[in-house]
């Protein structure tokens, strides 16, 4: 069984990120996981179309991305969901870089709660997705 450190504590303050490139077969692997073939994602003469004028990533790219850094970096492994927010602001083009960036803004101690603002964002620093985390730590 491989054993994951715990962290006892965490500073307000404290930052992690993870970057990652939005590949043609990550968008449709992500459309084969999810069952989402929305023409938006897929299709791009019909993107072409629609307010964004070309085809966008699925929104749960962010998300995930986000959830890759709070699981394997801050906090880390071990860590579960209690809540996400998460408003999203901007799309995600096949090819762009997104970098996922989580901040700890709150830390309880005795019930192992924390609390962090999580963000999005591309290539040229613009943000994607915002929002706050609050985890559990084991």
């Amino acid at each position: 069984m491989t054993r994951y450190p715990s962290r006892q504590d965490f500073i307000i303050g404290e930052k992690a990120s993870l970057s990652r490139q939005i590949s043609e077969d990550d968008i449709l692997r992500m459309a084969a996981i999810t069952g989402d073939f929305n023409p938006v994602h897929l299709d791009e003469e019909y993107a072409a179309m629609t307010r964004f004028k070309g085809r966008i990533a699925h929104g749960v790219f962010s998300s995930g991305l986000i959830s890759a850094v709070l699981g394997m970096h801050l906090p880390g492994p071990g860590a579960v969901y209690l809540k996400q927010s998460l408003q999203f602001l901007y799309p995600v083009r096949p090819g762009d870089e997104l970098t996922a960036e989580v901040e700890v803004t709150a830390w309880r101690a005795e019930k192992r709660i924390i609390t962090l603002r999580t963000r999005s964002l591309n290539q040229h620093g613009t943000d994607i997705a915002d929002g706050e985390a609050v985890l559990l730590v084991s």
